[in-house]
């Protein structure tokens, strides 16, 4: 059997007709950069995620980039962040000429542990960004609280976890700024790249829509250096078509999950396979992945193995960001972040996408169970 890591062409099938008129659409008025069609979806992903402002722009990376430059920080401000996450985070923080400093994660959700946080302030600390990692939120409450002592501001990462909810609120709705990514294979994905920034204050969204357009106020008048962020038309034509359909797809998602858990336990692998757990502060945990965790230093070998048997699973993330070379200057060494990097040697992903099979699932743990006998 082969099983795919995420197949999206079943799903782009199912709404075929839909899209093609969207874009034909968008075609025929031949307006192609911002415009009626992207301000539909900013308001379509402000109601969903709760938040009463919503800025379209060109990718998850960019809506890090451009919250952080609304705000100012630049070079000689410092930002608290996670190591365990996509390089994006930490990148756009060094793209606006910020020095990341990186506090631990939690063992159970792998989000930023609010613990690590406070011993982290200095006096140049400017912001705090959470990631609400592989669909489930980070735990908001405490960082909040740190970031109202301290006066910082917070950005939610949400490139993982659109619709996901911490104690009943959705992500993006709790900092002051919520990032999203539409990448193909995110869980609401585009079919290019895409992003969105949410905001609580009036002003500051008025300022990222300047920022996205070069900083420009008026036709030619610049009273800011932004950049180039603006979303395009097509890109958000099909986001609203998909976006009709995300709740279902994230019930199926959570179902599949379900049913790994129950196929693990049947097996009686729970002692050898770690699966993701749920924050008890979690309401909506919406599995962009489902992660395993495999130890003593034999999770290259069950992927590898899993490949051979046809079976699509990825490594998210292979090294903790401290200790990537190209933050070498930063000064991290091993064993500053021991839960971070002992997660890097032992994650896994796992098929969870919508529209795969119970026989799927079934085979992948099947297999699972083989390599673990051997």
């Amino acid at each position: 059997m082969n099983v795919p890591l995420l197949d999206l062409k079943g799903q782009y099938l199912s709404m075929k007709d839909e899209i093609v008129k969207e874009m034909l659409e968008v075609c025929e008025s031949q307006r192609f950069i911002l415009g009626p069609k992207v301000e539909k979806l900013e308001s379509e992903v402000a109601e969903y995620c709760q938040a009463p402002y919503c800025c379209g722009v060109t990718s998850g990376s960019d809506a890090l980039i451009i919250a952080l430059m609304v705000e100012g920080i630049g070079a000689g401000d410092e930002v608290i962040t996670t190591p365990f996450t996509f390089f994006a985070t930490v990148g756009a923080i060094v793209r606006v000429g910020a020095k990341p400093v990186f506090a631990d994660i939690d063992p159970v959700s792998f989000n930023i542990d609010p613990a690590k946080i406070e011993e982290k302030i200095t006096s140049k600390t400017k912001a705090i960004i959470p990631v609400h990692l592989f669909g489930q939120s980070a735990d908001m409450d405490p960082i909040m609280a740190i970031a109202k002592k301290h006066n910082l501001i917070v950005i939610e990462d949400g490139c993982q976890a659109i619709g996901s909810e911490y104690k009943g609120k959705r992500v993006g709705s709790i900092g002051d700024y919520g990032c999203f990514s539409f990448f193909p294979s995110k869980n609401l994905g585009c079919f290019g790249d895409g992003g969105a920034v949410t905001a609580l204050d009036e002003e500051k969204y008025k300022l990222l829509k300047i920022f996205r357009n070069h900083g420009q106020s008026g036709t030619y008048i610049h009273d800011y250096v932004g950049g180039n962020f603006r979303l395009d038309a097509l890109q958000a034509a099909v986001l609203s078509i998909k976006l009709r359909y995300l709740d279902s797809w994230s019930e199926a998602r959570q179902k599949n999950a379900a049913h790994y858990r129950k196929l693990f336990a049947a097996a009686g692998l729970e002692g050898q396979i770690a699966l993701p757990q749920e924050a008890a502060y979690s309401t909506r945990h919406i599995y962009n992945q489902f992660c395993i965790c495999v130890a003593d230093g034999k999770r290259d070998a069950l992927k590898q193995f899993l490949a051979d048997n046809g079976i699509g699973c990825a490594v998210y993330y292979p090294l903790s960001l401290h200790l990537q070379n190209c933050f070498k200057e930063l000064g991290g060494k091993v064993g500053d972040h021991p839960v971070s990097e002992r997660i890097t040697g032992e994650i896994m992903a796992l098929p969870i996408y919508p529209e795969s099979t119970d026989e799927m699932r079934e085979y992948v743990v099947e297999k699972i169970a083989e390599f673990c006998k051997k």
